[in-house]
Parts: C-alpha cells; structure tokens; sequence
C-alpha cells in the first residue's frame, strides 16, 4: 500500500512537471506575464475571471502586451490605447477570428453574426450591413421609429406621477420594441404578455451567459450538458426565442413579399431565393433564425444599459444635468422631434452621451479575438490562432489620452471654447473587422432617447436617498445597480 502511494505521488510530480515544461516551451516566445501554475495556468491570479482591476495591475507588471493562461491555453493581453489600435485596427483583417465559448457556441448552435467565423462570417455580417443601410440606417424612416418609442416611453414614464420607479423595465421595452420593428417589421404593446415574455427570456439568456453556471460550461461542458441546473433554463429560453422567430418568419412567408422589403426577414428571405443554387452561400433558415436573435439580443442590452446608465449618473451628478436642461432649453424648439443631427447643435449633451459610454462602459474588457494568420505585435512573434485580448477597458480609461480616466467628466469631449471634440481613444463599441455591427443604430437610439427624456423630465433621487452607487454589477455586460428614481415633468 505505501508502495502505491508512493508511486501515485511520483507520477502525480511527474504529471504536473510535464505539463509546467510544456507551458514554459510554448510561452518561450510569447510576451512576459505572471508564471502560470500547471493545469490551471494563471486562473488562481486572476480568480477564475477576467475583471478590469486585475488586468490593470498585471499591466503595471508586465507592461501594455502580455500572456496570461487559463489553464493551458495562452491569451495575449493588450493594454492601453496604442496597444490596442495596433492590433484590432493596423492588422484588422488578422484580428478578425473570434474564439467562442462552448456555451456560447451551444446557446447559438454556432450559427449567425456573433458567434461564426471565416466564410460563414462574413456573409451573415456583409447581410447584416447591408441590410441595414437598407432599411435607413442614419436616415428618417430608422429615426422615425426611435422617434415613436422614445415619446411612448415618455408618455409611460409620465404616468408614474412622480414616484419613485425603477425605469430599468421601461426602457428595455421600448428599446426592444425599436429592434422588433427592424427585424420583424411591427413594433408589440408593452402590455402584450407574449412581447413581455420575450423580452424577459431574452434578458435571462443573456445574464446566463454572463453567469457563474455558464463559466462551469465551458471548463466542463462535456459534464454540464448532463447536469441539471439554471444553464439548462437557457436551453428552454433559446428554444423559446427560436420558436418565436420560426413563426414570424411562417407569417412572413404566407403574406406577399413586399417589393421593397421592410425589415429583416423579408431581406433575408430574399437573399436566401437570391442564393439558391450557390454552392458558396451560407445563406439558410437556420443562419436566418439565429441572425435575427442576434440582432434582437445586441440590438436590445446595449443600448437599455446604457440609458440605464445615463439616468442613473444624472442622480449622481445634478449639476451636469441642469446644464443640460439650459441648453436644451436655449436650443431646441419644443414642439419638434428629436434627431440624430440635433447632436451637432448641443455640444455639452454631446459630450455628456459621450462620457456616459465612456464612464459607464457596458462592455468591461470586451471580446476575445483570434487572428487567422501569423502577425507580430510590439515586436513578439504570435502564431496564427492565439486568443487575444484587446482590453477595452484600458483604452477607456488610458490616462494618456483621459485627463481624469477614472471621473466621470463631460470636458473629455469639450474643447476650451466649449465646443464638443472627439478622442481617438474612445472605442466602446471596439474597432477594425470586428467592430459592433450596430454602432451606428445604438448611437441614433442613446442620442435620440436621452435628449427626449431630458427634454421632458428632470430625474431626482427618491426621498431620503442622498448617495447613487455608481459600481456595477458583473454579468455579460457591466449593469448598473438597482435604483428608483423620481420622474418630474417640466
């Protein structure tokens, strides 16, 4: 018997001394980092989680290019405004790969925009661009149907007298109902028990992605596929989101297509008649369904966060939100609507959208990349399929190019005269081939729902409340705390 514990033990060593050497020789090119353990590589140094904080003190370490490892697998990590560029903007194309996670990849049966790569990619993204330029992107039709849900959530909002409300609900369900008109080409009721519920399913598949469970999946997936628990619920939400596309797209089918298709099924279906026969085309229902969660998903978090976002720092800083009330006032007439272009008129608004993204970042670190080919960065050779981390959150906040990164402070996008200017540096929605497909439509939407709210409303803290948290709370993307706030109409 102690013979054989003896031998478990040498065999155990040996084990574990192969697998150090075997991490040492691949890091042997590789950029500086923490030394990794063997098995679970730096995973105890960054506790099983990628946080902001954590990766900002390697930084200081190691420099702005470095290698952590999460188990056995290396990840280059850039930091800093100039790190970054030059990897996601200066090789671009190289950068485009995306490393999925196993529940990730699961929740999407692989298909679709965000999850995909290499051919399959690029044709579901090329559709999506295409698709949205079509439907009026940056012109009035898209404007109008903001428009149309911004004065609707007035109208709601309103309706609370004054009493403390939680507004996060709210402004979920009026910003999904500005996606549901682009992808289903009909906005819902927000009393509809079926829009309510897909709105909350979408809202639970989303925080399960974020969660402790779906970090259990992909250590273990081959065991969690097995096991029960809240990961499966994601499972039985995905299938409910799935369902519910199928049969607006079974309306779509039996309704004649209209010559000018309004909204994304319609483009798809064409594009899928458009295609047939092409032996190259990735085009098919099963791509269609889940490009259609995808622009309902993104198209929905990003932007309710961030006017989650947006209301709770005007709690915390009133003073910025009084200046806001007086230029709005010297400016904008009362009876006209708002648009995209009036941002160019109000330079302290501007500036404070602005900073709201910057500050309230929704997108912590933001997304792994892979590059497709061989590349070299700051001078260290990285082999094509390395995971790369382009830390957003460090370019957010690069002191070198933020006076105060860690304040929340409008006069980053102001110049002396009090004109609004840009910041190279200022990258929420990240860059190159990667970048967010909706940028253009989320900034239309945060523009054009917060001056309408601000136009209407002053937002006060509850009674008896005299501190905003400004922390967030962890999940897929960074979301505010809870809070109530008092809606007093002007």
């Amino acid at each position: 018997m102690w013979f054989v514990q003896q031998l478990l033990l040498v065999f155990l060593f040996f084990l574990f001394f192969s697998k150090y050497l075997k991490i040492k020789w691949k890091a042997r090119s590789l950029p500086p980092g923490p030394s990794p353990f063997p098995i679970i590589g730096n995973l105890w140094t960054l506790c099983f989680n990628i946080h902001p904080e954590t990766l900002n003190k390697l930084a200081k370490l190691y420099g702005n290019i470095y290698t952590v490892w999460l188990g056995e697998t290396p990840l280059i990590v850039l930091h800093g405004y100039k790190a970054v560029k030059n990897a996601i903007v200066s090789h671009s194309e190289e950068m485009s790969g995306r490393p999925v996670s196993d529940f990730m990849k699961d929740v999407s049966n692989g298909k679709g925009i965000v999850v995909s790569n290499g051919h399959s990619w690029k044709q579901q993204r090329r559709f999506g661009l295409m698709t949205l330029r079509n439907l009026g992107l940056g012109k009035c039709g898209m404007e109008s149907r903001i428009q149309k849900e911004a004065q609707g959530l007035v109208e709601v909002l309103a309706a609370q007298n004054g009493k403390p409300t939680d507004v996060s609900n709210f402004i979920i369900h009026s910003v999904a109902n500005v996606i549901a008109s682009v992808v289903f080409g009909h906005r819902f009721s927000i009393d509809d028990p079926t829009f309510q519920k897909l709105v909350a399913v979408n809202q639970h598949l989303i925080d399960s992605l974020g969660s402790k469970w779906g970090r259990l999946y992909n250590a273990f997936p081959w065991l969690m596929k097995h096991l029960p628990g809240p990961h499966q619920t994601a499972f039985k939400n995905r299938e409910y989101m799935y369902d519910f596309v199928r049969n607006e797209i079974r309306i779509h089918q039996q309704n004649e297509s209209p010559k000018e298709p309004d909204d994304v099924i319609y483009h798809y279906l064409a594009q899928i008649a458009k295609t047939n026969g092409d032996p190259t085309s990735t085009y098919d229902m099963a791509n269609l369904i889940q490009v259609v969660v995808d622009f309902f998903t993104a198209g929905t978090e990003s932007t309710a966060t961030t006017l989650q976002w947006a209301i709770l720092l005007m709690l915390a800083y009133p003073d910025t939100q009084e200046k806001i009330h007086k230029e709005l006032k010297m400016v904008l007439q009362d009876s006209s609507a708002i648009t995209y272009e009036d941002r160019k008129r109000l330079p302290y608004t501007n500036a404070v959208i602005h900073e709201i993204q910057r500050f309230g970042n929704i997108a912590s670190v933001g997304t792994l990349r892979r590059n497709i080919k061989d590349i070299t960065l700051d001078g260290y050779s990285i082999k094509k399929d390395t995971n790369i981390l382009p830390n957003l959150d460090s370019v957010l906040h690069d002191p070198q190019y933020w006076e105060t990164p860690y304040k929340f402070n409008p006069k980053h996008f102001l110049d002396k005269d009090g004109n609004f200017k840009s910041n190279v540096a200022f990258l929420p929605f990240s860059a190159g081939h990667r970048v967010c497909l909706g940028e253009q439509l989320a900034r239309s939407e945060l523009t054009i729902f917060f001056i309408t709210l601000l136009r209407a409303f002053r937002f006060l803290l509850p009674e008896g409340v005299t501190e905003v948290n400004t922390k967030y709370v962890p999940k897929l993307t960074l979301q505010p705390h809870p809070y109530k706030v008092c809606i007093i109409q002007k």
